[in-house]
Parts: structure tokens; sequence; C-alpha cells
């Protein structure tokens, strides 16, 4: 069968999911010879709507992976989607250290809105911590992984008139909990309502704000943070002063833990 649209959707405060949705999709889009179209739900404006999806849809859906989960400020957005039977192909990001049973979730989520996920993928961006775990990644060598997937993918669907069941991913269900990092001394360290700081160097650009997934951050000031922040870092990584960083000791510990135990490569796993 070949599909009529090849839809990438994503959720990407920095951008590594952006890139490795794109890379699946453009690559099908080229086997296929079919027209892309695309939706970015990373702004809390554009969870109010999505695309209007059929039978003869292909969708590379794609998540940055939070403490082992799909984030959870996104669940209530997602069980409103509708996948009108349309083929899904679930895609998770994550820094290097696990996805857990983020890509269970998303397959799940997915399913339960009427998606058909044909595979699935969990591939490695930048952890949004920092800018020495798995830094510049994706890089070249998982752009060759995500070209090859798609060709795999391009293979299972024209080979395929009607898929029964969805993809197996690892996991587990019920869901673990959200991880939680700890001390040297097992001790949790809880970074829930830990929020950026705003340093003289700021010029009131108005680009952290632009960029935050849940605004949280004021159009008036940079320096008010108001809400819900997620940690995604999309103001730190795209602030041009430096001007933004997360200064709190128990955010400082597990990050530099992050960086010492994960500095080995991962590689990325996908399923078909």
């Amino acid at each position: 069968m070949k599909p009529k649209r090849i839809w990438k959707i994503w959720f990407s405060p920095t951008g590594g999911t952006k890139t490795i949705v794109s890379t699946i999709a453009d690559t099908l889009s080229q086997q296929f010879q079919s027209p892309l179209e695309s939706y970015d739900f990373t702004l809390l404006k554009n969870r109010h709507t999505f695309p209007e999806l059929n039978e003869n849809d292909l969708v590379i859906f794609g998540t940055s992976v939070i403490a082992g989960r799909v984030p959870n400020v996104l669940l209530p957005y997602l069980k409103t989607i509708k996948g009108n039977h349309s083929l899904a192909v679930p895609v998770v990001s994550f820094g290097n250290r696990n996805y857990d049973d983020a890509l269970i979730e998303l397959r799940n989520l997915l399913e339960n809105a009427s998606f058909q996920c044909i595979g699935a993928g969990a591939f490695i961006s930048e952890h949004a911590f920092s800018t020495t775990l798995a830094k510049h990644r994706p890089d070249e060598e998982d752009i060759k992984t995500l070209k090859e997937f798609a060709y795999l993918l391009y293979q299972k669907i024209e080979g395929t008139e009607e898929f029964l069941h969805p993809v197996y991913v690892n996991g587990q269900t019920p869901l673990r909990p959200y991880y939680m990092p700890h001390d040297r001394n097992h001790n949790p360290i809880n970074i829930l309502k830990v929020k950026p700081v705003t340093s003289d160097a700021c010029v009131q650009c108005g680009i952290c704000a632009n960029v935050c997934p849940m605004e949280t951050i004021s159009f008036k000031d940079a320096r008010v943070c108001q809400g819900i922040c997620i940690k995604c870092n999309a103001c730190v990584k795209a602030c041009p002063y430096h001007a933004k960083s997360f200064i709190d000791e128990g955010y400082l510990y597990h990050k530099e833990e992050l960086e010492i135990e994960y500095a080995n490569r991962k590689q990325p796993e996908y399923f078909l």
C-alpha cells in the first residue's frame, strides 16, 4: 500500500525530536513519492487542535522523554486526538539515560486514539539538562540509522495490505512510576518545583517566552516564571545571551550525576 500523505508530528522543545521525526518522514516521503505534512504541538497554543487524519495517512509521531515517560503535561491533549485508523510510527527521544516506559506508553496512547502502530523507535538526542551528555545528537551516525529504519518501514508498509496487531515495543505494563533522581545515599532529589533564573545579561528579547512549551515565562518580563516548568531547557538553550540557567543544588547535582553515569554512548532501538 502507498500512503497518500505522510505526516510528521512532534513535541520537541529543544529540536532533537523534530530532527528525528523529520528524518524518518522525509525519507519515507522520498521512497513513496507521497506529499509531506507537519504539525508541531510543542507550544501550548498548538495543543488545542489536531490535524484531520484518515486511513490513507502515515504519521511519524514523536515526543521527547521526561523522567522515563511521555511528559505528563501532554497526557490531557494526547487523550483528545484522533487517528481515524491512520498508520502510525510512535517515536521517542531520550538524553542517553533510558526511555523506560515512554515508548510503550506513547504506542498505547496512539492505539487508544485509533491509530494503527506499525513500527516504533527510541532514539537519542542531546539531554535537555546538558550540553555534553549526548552532545550534538542526533549526529551523522544516528541519521544513518534513522534512514535505515525508514527504509525498513517502507518495505513493511509496501508489502502489507492489513495490519492486525500493534507493533511490539520494549516497556512494561502497568507503567512504572516516573524516574526519580537520588543522591549517593539513595535519598530522592525532588526538582519538580525548580524553575530557571535570569541573569543581568537578559535584554528582554522575548525568545525564551516564545519557545516555552508551557507559556510559563512572561512575555512582559523574562524574569517572571509563573506556572509549570517541565525543565525542558528550551529557554536555556535558545537564549543568545546565555541569561537563563538552573542554579538549584539538587538539579545541578542530578545533572552532574547524569553526565558521569551515562557518558557512554547509548544506541537507538527500533521495532517493526
